[in-house]
């Protein structure tokens, strides 16, 4: 595989460990050791994918994630060190599609990332509509409709909605989701999972606290509304 990788990361020793092993597993990579460095490299560069630290010097990573996710759909794997449900959502929230916690194993690493390009690189099919609900979704368009007003998802929560749409009135498991919308399960985290169904239904719901789109099924996971 010999797509580009760019690795932002402040802590030199991690920054070279993380290099080799993904030059080790067939990647083009470049560095950056700060937020401001990452970001004019990213624009540079046009990196397949993005390896981000959280805490970064100058721009922090949450900061570089939304400045990448405002111009471009490139995956963003975020680092952390801390694993807390609040950090994966704002994680989430800047448009990151998958994080990993320090410290971490390479293999783990190499295989989030592979999964991460994977989607991105997964075409759809195109002769999708879906009524979900109030929502409309058009997925050879990629746009997302509810009544007259457009909607802004990330590129994880639109395969995530589209996924749910697509087998609208059937519960999804969490580990369903982690498997179809993120390309894995053994590595999974149900936080993952949980995080981006709320940030969806921040979005897409009239009213989130009270879910009409996407209903929670307790102890099994997820199911959207039939129209």
């Amino acid at each position: 595989m010999d797509a580009r990788i760019l690795v932002v990361e402040d802590d030199p020793s991690l920054r070279e460990l993380t290099e080799r092993g993904l030059r080790g597993a067939g990647f083009d990579v470049a560095t950056a050791a700060t937020g401001d460095a990452g970001l004019a490299r990213f624009r540079t560069d046009s990196p397949d994918l993005v390896v981000l630290d959280v805490m970064l010097p100058g721009l922090d990573g949450l900061e570089v994630c939304q400045a990448i996710r405002a111009a471009s759909a490139v995956p963003v794997v975020m680092l952390t060190a801390r694993s807390d449900t609040i950090d994966v959502v704002v994680g989430l929230e800047a448009g990151a599609d998958d994080y990993v916690t320090k410290p971490f194993e390479m293999p783990e690493l190499v295989a989030r990332v592979r999964a991460a390009l994977r989607r991105a690189t997964r075409s759809e099919r195109s002769d999708d509509v879906l009524l979900i609900g109030s929502v409309r979704v058009d997925v050879t368009a990629h746009t997302v409709e509810r009544g007259d007003e457009g909607i802004e998802l990330t590129p994880t929560e639109f395969r995530l909605l589209v996924e749910l749409g697509r087998h609208a009135g059937n519960v999804l498991s969490r580990e369903q989701l982690l498997d179809r919308v993120w390309g894995y399960d053994y590595l999974g985290d149900s936080r993952l999972v949980d995080a981006t169904v709320q940030r969806l239904r921040a979005k897409i719901e009239t009213e989130p606290a009270r879910p009409q789109v996407i209903e929670t099924v307790r102890g099994v996971g997820y199911r959207a509304v039939r129209r």
